[in-house]
């Protein structure tokens, strides 16, 4: 039940981490200084085909050293407190930024053809495989900066953004304060373990939790105040530079997704804020109350004591996945058997769950914070799902091997539901509301609040860019005002909600959110098709295989879903609020 890094190295004394280092350099060096002077591939489709497959393997392989940052990181995610391993990923980094800067003229140049030349590039068909790419690195080529320019800003990105957020993240982690538990007596606990409480159904519980949490993010908001005021200025300065019309448009570039996409959902769930707000009535009026504390709203409404231990709950993922598809259940079975998940918590390890791979060649790994509940399983089968759509998409080549944000919460959240599903199933019916309301809680927090968030988003990059400063009372004011768009009037403005802005980490990753919202609704889709008829299963597979081969919108409208219309987010929205209606 822990990761066995021993598929990387042996040790963080291992030789073969320095000889790969070397290695890496060597085979970096060869590629940059041959296709340096040779700019036949700029020209010709048939040396572009040769410098593309050398290029691959060179990423595939070697990378900017790949995968000694991969175990070093892997560590740091099992103990951030050990200072040796955070000094090495330092090192690694420092020189891996070096390499990717005396590389990155390959791509770059590649980039500036002129439009003839893409055509040409485009319509041939040795060069098949890699057309998507292709069309993806052209559609970016109008806002790449020069080799220099480019080198710049890759330089300077750790002071004007990575310090600031990790000076901000780090000090929170490290936060600890004393709370009320659930048998009235005092325990320590740290920052990153506050959501338990602040959500406990004893009101004494939470609100004490809630008085100790807020005293930390004030004491921290002239900081964060800072940080996000510079990471603000540091991509409007990027932006400005590279004539980037629209804050969001460089993540809808890197998700493969067309703005008016992202345009047409977001407008469709803002539209429809009264769906959330209708179920924090509900919730109110349920537990007996007029207003909800900006804490409360996850409350849950009836009591989940449903023990599960990890091996039981792995056996429910194994089960339902294999249900679904045989192959899903093997995959996870032998993630399993090679030891990939790390399940239980402890000082020092990372908090929350992810699943995480670097590259085709090296293993998938699992972090969890496994704590026998229900919501462990979830989260079980969650970044279960994302380690099956990883692996599956380690079929393209490399180039091709990832997969955007738009994708990334689809497959996960698909897993999910028909996990619930079947937990579902087999719960005693004075559980089952509860189970129902966890669901709903999750799947408001996953549209609309993060529909919020980016509408919050948009309005803070603006403001920003109009005003030249937002002081940390503007930003809580304006931060506010896109809460209660979605949470309504029963949730009341208090401190804790002012507060909200400063520890929510993808403010810090720029438009990031929709995706949640997205990839939740695209699951509901796949799913309607697959218990429509189990067959369809093979969409389902075929969009996990497909890694960033195709745009999203062609993958999806080839199944008879187009993410360009309305309707498909509509239709998913209407599920949410037919489960609120019958919900008592």
């Amino acid at each position: 039940m822990k990761w066995n890094l021993n598929d990387l190295y042996k040790s963080e004394k291992d030789s073969n981490i320095q000889k790969d280092i070397n290695i890496a350099k060597q085979k970096n060096e060869v590629f940059i200084k041959h296709w340096k002077e040779n700019k036949q591939y700029l020209k010709d489709p048939k040396i572009l085909l040769q410098s593309l497959k050398e290029y691959e393997y060179l990423k595939r392989h070697y990378g900017s050293y790949t995968k000694p940052r991969y175990y070093f990181m892997l560590k740091n995610f099992l103990n951030q407190t050990d200072i040796n391993v955070k000094a090495q990923i330092n090192k690694l980094s420092d020189i891996s930024l070096k390499i990717v800067n005396d590389r990155q003229f390959f791509l770059l140049n590649l980039s500036k053809v002129s439009i003839k030349q893409q055509r040409i590039f485009l319509s041939s068909p040795i060069l098949k495989e890699y057309k998507h790419f292709l069309e993806q690195l052209f559609l970016s080529s109008k806002y790449i900066l020069s080799d220099k320019e480019e080198k710049i800003f890759n330089l300077t990105s750790k002071t004007s953004y990575s310090n600031w957020v990790d000076m901000v993240s780090e000090l929170l982690d490290k936060q600890k304060s004393t709370i009320l538990n659930e048998e009235g007596g005092k325990k320590e606990i740290s920052y990153n373990d506050f959501s338990k409480y602040l959500s406990s159904r004893n009101k004494k519980v939470r609100d004490y939790a809630s008085k100790k949490f807020n005293k930390i993010n004030e004491r921290y908001l002239e900081v964060a105040e800072f940080e996000i005021n510079s990471i603000l200025e540091a991509k409007k300065i990027s932006d400005d530079y590279r004539k980037i019309p629209r804050p969001d448009l460089p993540r809808h570039i890197d998700d493969d997704i067309d703005s008016q996409i992202v345009d047409i959902l977001i407008d469709v769930v803002t539209k429809n804020f009264n769906i959330s707000k209708e179920y924090y009535k509900k919730k109110a009026k349920l537990l007996g109350v007029k207003k909800l504390a900006y804490h409360e709203r996850n409350i849950p409404l009836k009591s989940v004591d449903m023990e599960i231990g990890y091996k039981e709950g792995m056996k429910i993922v194994k089960d339902v996945f294999s249900n679904i598809d045989k192959q899903f259940g093997d995959i996870v079975e032998q993630l399993d058997k090679d030891r990939r998940y790390d399940v239980y918590p402890k000082e020092g390890k990372s908090g929350g769950a992810f699943c995480i791979s670097i590259t085709k060649l090296l293993p998938t790994y699992i972090l969890l914070n496994y704590k026998n509940k229900l919501e462990d399983v979830l989260t079980l089968s969650h970044e279960s799902g994302h380690a099956i759509h990883t692996q599956l998409a380690k079929k393209q080549n490399l180039l091709n091997s990832g997969y955007p944000t738009s994708l990334a919460e689809v497959a996960s959240t698909f897993f999910e539901d028909f996990v619930l599903e079947d937990i579902l199933k087999s719960s005693k019916e004075d559980i089952k509301q509860g189970i129902i309301d966890k669901k709903l809680n999750t799947d408001i927090s996953s549209i609309f609040r993060q529909i919020a968030f980016y509408n919050f988003e948009k309005d803070l990059h603006n403001d920003f860019r109009s005003k030249g400063y937002l002081s940390k009372e503007y930003i809580s004011e304006l931060f506010c005002k896109h809460m209660k768009a979605y949470l309504g009037d029963t949730v009341l403005e208090d401190d804790g909600m002012k507060y909200g802005w400063i520890y929510v980490s993808h403010f810090r990753s720029p438009f990031y959110v929709y995706s949640y919202a997205s990839g939740l609704l695209i699951s509901k889709a796949l799913q309607e098709l697959v218990r429509e008829d189990k067959k369809n299963i093979k969409y389902v597979k075929k969009f996990m295989e497909s890694g960033s081969s195709t745009s999203p919108y062609n993958l999806f409208k080839d199944m008879g879903i187009d993410i360009s219309k309305k309707d498909i987010w509509e239709k998913g929205l209407s599920q949410i609020k037919n489960t609120i209606r019958l919900f008592s």
